[in-house]
């Protein structure tokens, strides 16, 4: 397969499309099929847990593994090429621990509101880039995780968009991520509740 990428997608190195399980799929809207069912069994799962400690390495690993494990191989490991986006990625970790560190912070001290905390939760996450691909869609969740499990609020609408795909939504979207980027988050808070 060679997948088809959305504008600001993700390119998948030749090893890591390799790491496809169902090796029938031929087009990218197998490929979202598939991945999308396999986000639906995952928000089962979650919806039985309601798990409130996320914010550390294995919880995340673990939530990207039930979002695509049935999927790719490498699902819940962390990338170990370099992407048009991300911090290299052997600074992965560290980046990851100190994330979580500020978000706990953040929480603590009540720096931002429950949106905002969330809203750059899931931009770090983003930025980071902690896998080979999923990780608009991971960051999104565990945001709505954050919102709903650990600050008691209602999660994220996205734009009620399916933002995997082209589009105005997606370029709405990632246009909020690069203002967030500079420092300006309430593009992203607008489009999260939007």
């Amino acid at each position: 397969m060679e997948p088809a990428y959305p504008a600001g997608g993700t390119i998948l190195g030749p090893d890591e499309i390799e790491g496809l399980i169902p090796t029938h799929i031929t087009t990218r809207g197998e490929l979202d099929r598939w991945e999308q069912d396999n986000i639906n069994e995952a928000l089962g799962w979650l919806e039985r847990r309601r798990p409130k400690d996320i914010l550390n390495e294995p919880f995340l690993k673990l939530l990207h593994k039930k979002m695509f494990g049935r999927v790719w191989k490498w699902a819940g490991q962390f990338r170990r090429t370099e992407k048009n986006i991300g911090v290299p990625w052997y600074r992965i970790p560290i980046d990851l621990k100190q994330l979580f560190d500020d978000a706990g912070y953040w929480i603590d001290k009540g720096t931002f509101s429950e949106d905002e905390t969330a809203v750059r939760f899931h931009h770090r996450l983003v930025a980071i880039h902690l896998f080979a691909n999923g990780n608009g869609r991971h960051g999104r969740l565990a945001a709505d995780l954050l919102l709903e499990n650990v600050l008691g609020g209602r999660a994220f609408t996205w734009g009620r968009a399916q933002l995997a795909r082209p589009g105005c939504d997606r370029q709405q979207y990632i246009a909020a991520l690069a203002a967030a980027d500079r420092g300006e988050y309430a593009a992203l808070i607008e489009f999260a509740r939007s």
